[in-house]
Formats: structure tokens, C-alpha cells, sequence
């Protein structure tokens, strides 16, 4: 795997570190962050979009990250976007 370190949390400290890179042979974008807690797990769980089966499955997770991050994400759309084909 070809990971590209895209950006940290600017306001990281020793015993937190959410962080975006990104997969360039895959154009994926990778993400670091905190684990959402019990409420926001529920709500994510059941969220529902036609078409789907609600819920997380269990190979798929979710994160918490803060908006400063913004534009470290926006980067990392960026690099994803400017691959010559995408899969």
C-alpha cells in the first residue's frame, strides 16, 4: 500500500493524533480518529438511506474528527481527484 501522510490535528497532542492520509494506489482516503460514543454510535446505527440495510456492518466503522481538519480533508480530496483514472 502506498500511503501519502496528508495532515494531523494542528492541535495534537502526545495521547491524541487524528490523521488523513491517503491511498494512492487504491484513491482512497484514510482516516485516524476518535472513536464516537455510545449515543453517536446509535444515532450513526440507525440512520437509514433507501437502498440500504441500516446500521453498521461490521467490517466498517466510524470516526470523530474535528472541523479544524477541514482542510486537511480537502487536501486529500484534492490529491484523490487528481489521479489520472479513477477505479
Amino acid at each position: 500500500m502506498g500511503l501519502r501522510f496528508i495532515g494531523i490535528d494542528p492541535n495534537t497532542g502526545d495521547d491524541e493524533s487524528p490523521t488523513v492520509w491517503v491511498d494512492e494506489e487504491k484513491a482512497e482516503i484514510v482516516v485516524q480518529g476518535w472513536n464516537p460514543d455510545t449515543e453517536l454510535a446509535a444515532e450513526c446505527a440507525a440512520f437509514t438511506v433507501p437502498g440500504h440495510a441500516s446500521g453498521i456492518p461490521d467490517h466498517e466503522g466510524v470516526v470523530r474528527i474535528p472541523a479544524r481538519m477541514a482542510a486537511i480533508l480537502r487536501e486529500a480530496c484534492d490529491v484523490v481527484e487528481q489521479r489520472p483514472s479513477l477505479p
